[in-house]
């Protein structure tokens, strides 16, 4: 199966995905002090870029579940994770008004690459051994 059919299949199943209430619950208890913690340190306008960001590996973790025993997916994604931090570090954020839409489209590219990256190594990492393919007819 090419690579493309597994993150459309990624994709997909990410459209039909639907928290549950107590997520969403534990979410909201979550952002205030991650806002309270950007606000005593100066930085209010990282708090929507770090929540997003969070809220985006978190997702992404719920997606891919069954990979959670395997060390490379924890491995690709602290990996993936630290790439953020400068990223959020070093970008100068705004505490202005941002359209909705802006704000997902940046999640959205975000979500498909690491989704894009997930696939790529999930297919090296689980690449059939020459011992288990089949011999080759001639």
């Amino acid at each position: 199966m090419p690579l493309i059919d597994d993150i459309k299949g990624d994709i997909q199943t990410a459209k039909k995905m639907r928290p549950a209430r107590w997520v969403l619950l534990t979410w909201m208890a979550f952002c205030l002090p991650i806002i309270l913690l950007c606000d005593h340190f100066g930085r209010m306008s990282m708090s929507l870029p770090v929540l997003n960001c969070i809220a985006i590996f978190g997702f992404l973790v719920a997606l891919k579940w069954k990979l959670r025993r395997h060390i490379w997916f924890w491995c690709i994604m602290i990996f993936i994770a630290a790439l953020h931090v400068p990223l959020i570090l070093l970008i100068p954020w705004t505490t202005q008004w941002v359209p909705a839409l802006a704000i997902g489209a940046i999640d959205s590219v975000d979500f498909c690459l690491i989704v894009w990256i997930l696939a790529a190594v999930r297919r090296f990492m689980e690449e059939p051994k020459a011992s288990e393919m089949p011999p080759h007819s001639h």
